[in-house]
C-alpha cells in the first residue's frame, strides 16, 4: 500500500493546506490510505467536528488527535459517532472514542492504526505508551489481521519516540511522531521493516514560533509575561509528513520519502 502520514495541522492554514491540495496529491501520489494528525486543526488547540468533518470531507481516511484531543467540547460527542477519529490509547480511562481502529482500505485490505501520547516532558502524567501499544499489536499482527498497521507517537521527547520506533520494529509498518511541530531528517526503514520517523512536523505556516503568530510567544520569551493569547500564523502553510509504501503479505515498509509540499521549506516529495 501507498500511505501517506501527515503531521499535526494547525489553525487555517493547516486546514486550507490540506483541503486545497489533498485531493489532487492523492491521485498524483497513487494514494491507498491518509493519516493526518489533526488535534491543532481549531485555532490551535484541539479539533471541532466541523474541521473534522472539513478535513475528512477532503479525502482524510484517518484523523488522529492528542494531548489536546477534547479542547473542542464538542469533540466529546462527536469522536463517539465518527469512526475515521482516534483520540489516544492512553488518554485517560473513560475517554470517548477509542485509541486504536481497524480501517478498510482499497482492494479489501485492512489498516490499524494506532495512537499513543508519551510520558516524558508533558504536562500530565499519561498511561505507560508502551504497555497500551503491546497489547492492541499482539492482537493485530501486521501482515495478518492487518495489512498495514500505522503508530502514531504524540510527545516531546525524541528519545521516547525512537524507543517507540524499536519497540514496534517487525510489528508495524510505520512508527511516526507528531506533537512537536518541527520535522525531523531521520525518515528510515529499521532492521525488522518498520518504516520510522521521529516527528512528521507540521501541517502549517512555518514563519511563526511552531505555527503560532510570533509576536505573542516571542514577548513571552523576552519578558517572561504574557500579554495576549497565542494566534496561530496564517500564512502560506507547509503539507509536513512522511510516506511509505508497503508490503502487502508481511506489512514491512519497502520505501519511505519526507514529504514538505508548498509554503517555506524546502520541497521534499515523492
Amino acid at each position: 500500500m501507498r500511505i501517506l502520514f501527515l503531521g499535526d495541522v494547525m489553525g487555517r492554514a493547516g486546514r486550507r493546506a490540506v483541503t486545497e491540495n489533498l485531493r489532487r496529491l492523492r491521485q498524483e501520489w497513487r494514494l491507498d490510505f491518509v493519516v493526518v494528525n489533526g488535534e491543532n486543526a481549531s485555532n490551535g488547540m484541539g479539533l471541532s467536528g466541523e474541521h473534522a468533518k472539513l478535513l475528512l470531507d477532503a479525502g482524510v481516511d484517518c484523523l488522529t488527535l492528542g494531548d489536546h484531543a477534547f479542547d473542542q467540547k464538542d469533540m466529546l460527542q462527536f469522536i463517539e459517532k465518527e469512526q475515521r477519529i482516534i483520540r489516544p490509547l492512553n488518554f485517560a480511562k473513560g475517554a470517548p472514542g477509542r485509541g486504536f481502529r481497524l480501517f478498510n482500505a482499497p482492494g479489501g485490505r485492512k489498516v490499524l492504526v494506532v495512537q499513543v501520547l508519551g510520558q516524558v516532558f508533558m504536562k500530565r502524567a499519561f498511561d505507560d505508551p508502551f504497555g497500551a501499544v503491546e497489547a492492541v499489536l499482539k492482537a493485530h499482527p501486521r501482515g495478518g489481521l492487518a495489512q498495514a498497521v500505522i503508530v502514531d507517537m504524540h510527545c516531546e521527547a525524541t528519545s521516547e519516540k525512537m524507543a517507540m520506533g524499536h519497540f514496534c520494529n517487525g510489528r508495524a509498518s510505520l512508527v511516526a511522531g507528531t506533537h512537536t511541530h518541527v520535522p525531523t531528517a531521520d525518515a528510515q526503514i529499521l532492521s525488522e521493516g518498520t518504516g520510522y520517523l521521529t516527528d512528521a512536523g507540521m501541517c502549517g505556516d512555518y514563519n511563526s514560533v511552531i505555527g503560532m503568530d510570533k509576536a505573542e510567544p516571542m514577548r513571552r520569551f523576552l519578558t517572561g509575561m504574557p500579554k495576549t493569547r497565542f494566534t496561530p500564523a496564517n500564512g502560506e502553510a507547509t503539507l509536513s509528513g512522511v510516506f511509505v509504501e508497503t508490503d502487502d503479505r508481511t506489512g514491512a515498509a519497502k520505501q519511505i520519502r519526507m514529504v514538505r509540499n508548498g509554503g517555506l521549506l524546502q520541497e521534499s516529495a515523492l
